[in-house]
């Protein structure tokens, strides 16, 4: 190696932060081009989608400010005093999610206007006097406040007063809005019937004057309005959920309005999008991208931001050789990183800095094995308390859940940790009283799954979430703590674990979905039925389940996806002949059951099955046990054809 080369010095992975990396310039010239870049880029989706520390940032600080995109951007970052503004805007005669929609409106038709006026300055300014309809325009920034950038709280307040009262000044469109008069545009129906003709006044206006310049055959680039950090806004309320269900209706407008003149990207935190329940929500899938992490790709993305800090174009062999050591305990280099963190890039550059860190405290020209290993236990640290607060809003209980992994194997059978929760079960419905329906040991289990913590056996490997669409199963018995988070709890293969049985686990339904969206759907109650109803729904959901077995076997699915299916149907076929004559939990069982089977359908619908008659049959038959809930057991709707 040449004596000169002093790697720890000068190595530099990066700040934790898109903004930072930016300034410095790491981030332009270390950027890995994802697909969900090139998606963002080239106008294919519009909602970007991905855990934090995904890189959501990173994509969009390269689009509004690299040199890649052609043309004007703006971007909208709301701060916690915006999202106040916002989660407050309320208008009488519409529900919450439009009322937030049209605020978003009133700021992307801002954003347009100002982007066709300076447009028409720079741009077509052959003439002395410009068109009727960009004068007017320019006359309704002026007018309301909005001709200069400005604090993003106080453009909203100015919009959110206006649209309220009426009183947002549209004279220059020919149109005179009057409220203390009552007649007008805005004496004629509800607050959100007058906001909703005004927007569309002005929306109309900024048409016109697009229209006017005549843009569309000039070929002159889009504007692209790029929001993103809407995490800081977020409080799992009400509220919230409309600002963000808001959000996307109002992106879903600015396509339809402005065409090819404007379009918007929407940068989401999967935990805070898998959260949403809309009726529009259907709409949206075409327009998701789902930002993914493969090995390699966090591989380049190091020897990239390694390569340009030292100055010298580096191979993989020289990073994972010269630079850092081949092997850390036998094992790849690479591989011993990648398997004992995320996979995300905020986690493979704050793990890389640390070991980095640590070589440099040391005194070491190159990263050694021992300084890899001293890094992995305070990272693993770091990322366990990360974990804890990332997912806070949502669940505030997971330090004292991480708890019960301590001292203790890595692998836990799903019964072991129904009996070790059953031992803070009882305290963590006292402290977290409103959080009751989430805090049984199968929603726990989905829970930890979901965010990465947990992973389960399938086959001869582990799967993780990020690995696998597919959310953790009722069938699924052997747990395991992911890697990243074993030394800060001291777990051990071999460790004795420890064993406080309490009573048996409680059962409650099967989650669905992935990340947090199983948290509309569980539900825990206590079975109140007579023993011969609890005999009679029983048979009625084992009729269910060899129908659909029988149905299965005639399919067309993949033999795969057959099998995973076939598999969880029988599971829970076990799990009701185990309950049968038992007279306990029967309606909480029938309820897994109608969940189980909405999971399959919905995972086999999002795999590109829908269209399949063994997906229409699932859904169909959650329907039929869902009435024989209601009173039905044993009606008509018992039928065993298939």
């Amino acid at each position: 190696m040449d004596q000169v080369f002093q790697p720890v010095r000068d190595l530099f992975f990066g700040r934790d932060d898109a903004e930072h990396d930016f300034t410095n310039g790491l981030l332009r010239q270390g950027f890995q081009r994802t697909l969900a870049y090139e998606a963002a880029l080239h106008g294919r989706k519009s909602l970007v989608i991905g855990r934090k520390g995904s890189g959501k940032s990173a994509i969009c600080a390269l689009l509004s400010h690299g040199e890649l995109y052609p043309g004007p951007t703006a971007e909208i970052m709301p701060d916690s005093a915006a999202g106040d503004e916002i989660r407050r805007f309320d208008l009488q005669g519409i529900t919450s999610d439009t009322a937030k929609s049209l605020i978003w409106r009133y700021l992307f038709a801002v954003q347009v206007a100002r982007h066709v006026v300076e447009h028409a300055r720079a741009r077509h300014n052959r003439s002395l006097r410009q068109p009727a309809p960009v004068r007017a325009l320019r006359e309704f920034l002026r007018t309301n406040g909005e001709e200069h950038e400005a604090r993003l709280t106080d453009r909203l307040r100015r919009g959110t007063s206006r649209l309220q009262s009426a009183t947002l000044s549209l004279k220059m469109f020919g149109i005179e809005a009057s409220v203390e008069t009552g007649d007008g545009m805005a004496g004629r129906g509800s607050e959100g019937a007058r906001a909703m003709r005004q927007l569309d006044a002005l929306e109309t206006g900024i048409r016109a004057a697009q229209g006017a310049l005549d843009c569309a055959t000039s070929g002159h680039p889009t504007l692209l309005v790029l929001v993103d950090q809407l995490e800081l806004v977020w409080e799992a309320d009400p509220d919230s959920h409309a600002l963000v269900t808001g959000l996307l209706l109002a992106s879903k407008h600015l396509a339809r309005t402005y065409g090819t003149s404007a379009r918007c990207v929407l940068f989401i935190r999967s935990d805070i999008y898998d959260t949403l329940n809309f009726a529009d929500g259907d709409k949206f899938r075409s327009e998701e991208m789902q930002i993914t992490w493969t090995p390699e790709a966090l591989r380049d993305l190091a020897l990239a931001r390694a390569s340009v800090s030292l100055g010298r174009q580096l191979t993989h062999e020289q990073l994972w050789g010269d630079v850092f050591p081949s092997t850390v305990c036998g094992e790849p280099t690479a591989d011993y990183l990648e398997r004992h963190s995320l996979p995300r890039p905020r986690d493979a550059i704050q793990f890389l800095t640390l070991c980095r860190d640590v070589a440099w405290e040391r005194g070491h020209d190159t990263v050694r094995e021992s300084d890899i290993l001293a890094a992995t236990k305070r990272f693993s640290q770091w990322k366990l308390e990360d974990l804890a607060r990332e997912y806070n809003v949502g669940f505030p209980f997971l330090r004292q859940v991480f708890a019960l992994f301590e001292n203790s194997d890595p692998r836990v059978s799903r019964e072991e940790f129904g009996e070790r929760f059953s031992a803070i079960h009882a305290d963590l419905h006292e402290a977290y009283s409103a959080y009751t329906e989430h805090l049984s040991a199968q929603a726990v289990v989905a829970a930890l799954f979901a965010i990465g913590f947990l992973g389960v056996r399938r086959g001869d490997s582990v799967a993780y979430a990020g690995s696998t669409p597919l959310p953790v199963q009722q069938y699924e018995d052997d747990l395991y703590v992911h890697p990243c988070f074993r030394q800060a709890l001291n777990c051990w293969e071999g460790t004795m674990a420890r064993s406080t049985v309490l009573g048996p686990a409680v059962q409650t339904s099967l989650p669905s979905g992935t990340h947090t969206s199983f948290l509309r759907n569980i539900t825990v109650t206590d079975a109140g039925f007579t023993v011969d109803r609890d005999v009679r729904l029983l048979e009625e959901v084992d009729r269910v389940m060899q129908r659909l077995l029988r149905h299965l076997g005639r399919s067309g699915l993949p033999v795969d996806v057959r099998e995973e299916t076939r598999l969880a149907l029988l599971a829970l076929r076990r799990q009701n002949h185990a309950l049968a004559g038992e007279g306990k939990n029967v309606e909480a069982q029938v309820r897994s059951a109608v969940t189980l089977l909405v999971t399959l359908a919905d995972h086999l619908t999002r795999e590109g099955y829908d269209s399949e008659a063994v997906t229409l049959r699932l859904s169909d038959e959650a329907r039929r046990l869902e009435r024989v809930l209601g009173g039905a057991a044993g009606g008509g709707d018992s039928d065993s054809s298939g």
